[in-house]
């Protein structure tokens, strides 16, 4: 029996334990969240960028952006047949409320209702973005309100949080982002645990002043955030993103191709010292032909690096039309990065990421209210948890993260990519192109069997390393009978 399969004989049981009661409901929402997408909360200090990076990862202009009263409570956007926004008061059922999307973002009435009365809003938006994952859009950590603040850590650092895993967007890593991301997570699979959470260096075009190699010197220090110790132990890596380069490429119009056209036809030299500031591109050059209204939401839209770039490849004919001018800005923006670490890091391993925050739940409910019977669903979880294998490959890579094992630099590695903690495709496990044939994975599964089995059985490998031989032992094993993360 699989480990979905042993996570909803659990939850069953849990449910007949506890049927009847104020926990009942609970219960059967936990049960159906299995078969749902997977939930990815998007957190970070205040003005980190997070709902620009949501917009972009939907590919349209849904979270508003600005400092209104609906970026204070927490939005989930999710995948269904109708447009709709419904409003979760802390105290009385559920509402319908009115929207309108005059200008790209959702404006949202509350109906009287102020914002810290509103324990949630809920976007239902036909989205095929949306359809592999709700987003949820939370207020800053660090906010000046306490109380908008603590929204988030409400969310996401209690035993029974609704979110699958975290897009933990940064410029450095603050005090607070450590303290944070360790609460969010669990001691009971790992202690901490990074596999469920991702950083992003967002706003990543403005390190370099917008220079035209900023995204270089973003990805220089997205590496170096990765190779820190405390960023290891809080989240699996860190890739730099310019949230508002991609949130603009998804919803660029012909009209802002020409306004970039007027800068393009100008020289260089022009051009460069036009945008040396983002007042000097406002106030400066009246006979490009462009108004100071329309200068000031091409800034608003793109930032002075996304106008410098989009104008040098008009210019140099890299692109001459909309489509490929977004294509490339997307590209270049690092979203395209991003999505690819989603699909390996996050939606590969769906399924154990959902049987974990299930688990946790239960292990909460079954502790904090015991009743006949619940002392057995609790050996149950534990038993589990103890078992399941892709747990152990979680407590793994949290001991490595953490230093708890260690070993020359090449060895925890290879560690690393065989128990899936850069993805769980045998491929990524093995560190081959995606692309390969069944028997190029055999045979490199075998030879990292071999190599794992060596070590496990070496009688001058420490202790810990050789426990961790073993696991990566059975997830070599795993990958020759062809079981999957499920096994």
């Amino acid at each position: 029996m699989n480990l979905v399969d042993r996570t909803h004989g659990a939850l069953d049981r849990a449910m007949q334990v506890y049927a009847g009661t104020e926990h009942s409901d609970r219960l059967a929402a936990t049960r159906a969240r299995l078969d749902e997408p997977l939930r990815v909360a998007i957190a970070g200090r205040v003005k980190a960028g997070k709902s620009t990076l949501l917009n972009a990862l939907v590919g349209e202009r849904l979270a508003p952006t600005d400092a209104g009263e609906c970026t204070r409570i927490v939005t989930w956007y999710s995948d269904g047949h109708t447009y709709e926004v419904t409003g979760y008061p802390r105290d009385g059922g559920p509402r319908q409320l009115h929207f309108n999307r005059d200008d790209g973002a959702i404006e949202v009435d509350l109906d009287g209702l102020a914002p810290l009365d509103v324990d949630r809003l809920v976007v239902t938006w036909p989205s095929q973005s949306l359809r592999t994952s709700t987003l949820i859009d939370t207020p800053g950590i660090g906010s000046l309100s306490e109380h908008v603040a603590k929204r988030t850590w409400e969310l996401l650092a209690d035993d029974e949080t609704p979110a699958d895993a975290v897009l933990y967007l940064m410029k450095h890593l603050h005090p607070q982002d450590v303290e944070f991301l360790q609460a969010f997570h669990d001691t009971e699979v790992s202690q901490p645990n990074p596999v469920n959470a991702i950083g992003v260096l967002s706003r990543a075009d403005e390190i370099g002043a917008g220079r035209i190699d900023t995204m270089a010197s973003a990805r220089q220090i997205a590496g170096r955030l990765r190779a820190t110790a405390s960023v290891r132990r809080v989240v699996q890596t860190v890739v730099p993103v310019a949230g508002l380069l991609a949130e603009t490429a998804a919803t660029l119009t012909e009209f802002e191709v020409r306004c970039l056209r007027k800068i393009a036809d100008r020289s260089a030299r022009e051009a460069e010292d036009l945008l040396l500031s983002a007042d000097r591109f406002v106030e400066q050059m009246p006979e490009l032909g462009l108004t100071s209204i329309e200068r000031q939401q091409l800034l608003d839209r793109f930032g002075v690096f996304g106008v410098r770039l989009a104008s040098i490849l008009l210019r140099r004919g890299v692109v001459s039309t909309a489509t490929e001018l977004a294509k490339e800005l997307t590209e270049r923006s690092g979203l395209n990065d991003l999505r690819e670490v989603l699909a390996s890091l996050f939606f590969e391993r769906r399924s154990i990421l959902k049987c974990r925050s299930a688990l946790i739940a239960l292990d909460a409910l079954v502790h904090s209210d015991v009743r006949p019977g619940s002392d057995t669903i609790a050996a149950e979880v534990e038993e589990i948890v103890a078992s399941a294998h892709p747990f152990n490959e979680l407590r793994v890579l949290s001991s490595v993260r953490a230093g708890w094992v260690s070993g020359k630099p090449d060895v925890l590695e290879d560690l690393e990519h065989v128990i899936g903690g850069m993805g769980s495709s045998v491929a990524s496990r093995l560190r081959l192109p995606a692309d390969s044939d069944p028997a190029t994975l055999t045979g490199a599964a075998g030879a990292a069997l071999a190599r794992w089995q060596q070590r496990a059985e070496n009688p001058l490998t420490s202790h810990e390393l050789a426990i961790a031989a073993r696991v990566a032992v059975r997830s070599c094993e795993g990958m020759l009978a062809g079981t999957g993360e499920s096994r």
